[in-house]
């Protein structure tokens, strides 16, 4: 039988009006779907009512499924002649696992694509007015990871990221937080960086929570700070402050 095509497809950072048409024409003509966490349940509705829908999700500490056993269900499916999407939130190349998963796909002669979606920092960034990059402000930004895969896996250079790009934003950190601070601290970052704290970023449950870098640890803990989270750390964090001001007067001007 010839085999079906497994799409990897990003679903956006969280608002299901983010998805890409593309993505949501997949999703609409797809026999299974494989879905994780952070997929807006918004979303499963736009698929077929006859498709299979398997939840494989990961929260931290609890895995629905291995990453092994998500990649023989997309084998096993594909194999069978069926449409397959595999739907990630975000970019399924950011943070996703997406190359993975092609890679063990290629092995098995199983055809696949990847459909980008808007990656989190970007969705977090344009939803809560911090630009990632601003004239004047900033010219260059880093997106690091601040869970390591493994106890064997490198720490990211800290010392290299507290001074080598204008703004970081920093994935999977949230619990590592007061340990990331202390390190871009000790490397040189001044205390008083402005920084942020995004949760559940364009969905109708976000808060976002800005001090300074020195601050960040203690005030997420006072305001009880969880994930789905990203830390935003640069100058560019204070852009929000001044874009909700003139939002404001603008307001009270036509009011």
């Amino acid at each position: 039988m010839k085999p079906g095509l497994v799409s990897i497809v990003g679903a956006g950072p969280g608002d299901p009006e983010l998805i890409a048409v593309k993505a949501l024409r997949r999703l609409q003509q797809a026999d299974v779907i494989l879905y994780d966490r952070l997929v807006s349940p918004q979303l499963l509705e736009e698929a077929s009512p006859s498709s299979r829908r398997i939840y494989c999700g990961k929260a931290p500490g609890r895995h629905a499924m291995s990453q092994e056993q998500i990649n023989a269900l997309l084998v096993r499916f594909a194999s069978q002649g069926l449409a397959v999407v595999r739907l990630k939130g975000g970019d399924p190349l950011v943070f996703g696992r997406g190359g993975e998963e092609a890679l063990e796909l290629a092995r098995h002669g199983i055809p696949w694509e990847l459909v980008p979606g808007l990656t989190s920092a970007s969705g977090a960034a344009a939803a809560e007015g911090i630009p990632l990059t601003h004239r004047g402000i900033s010219a260059s930004f880093a997106c690091v990871s601040g869970t390591r895969a493994s106890a064997e896996s490198p720490e990211p250079r800290w010392d290299l990221l507290a001074h080598g790009v204008d703004t970081l934003v920093v994935y999977m950190g949230i619990s590592r937080l007061e340990a990331i601070a202390a390190e871009l601290l000790r490397h040189g970052k001044p205390a008083g960086t402005p920084a942020a704290i995004v949760e559940r970023a364009t969905t109708p449950g976000s808060r976002t929570l800005v001090g300074t870098l020195a601050g960040l640890p203690s005030l997420a803990a006072s305001a009880g700070a969880a994930s789905p989270a990203l830390i935003v750390i640069g100058e560019v964090v204070l852009l929000r402050e001044r874009l909700q001001a003139l939002s404001a007067q603008l307001e009270s001007t036509a009011g």
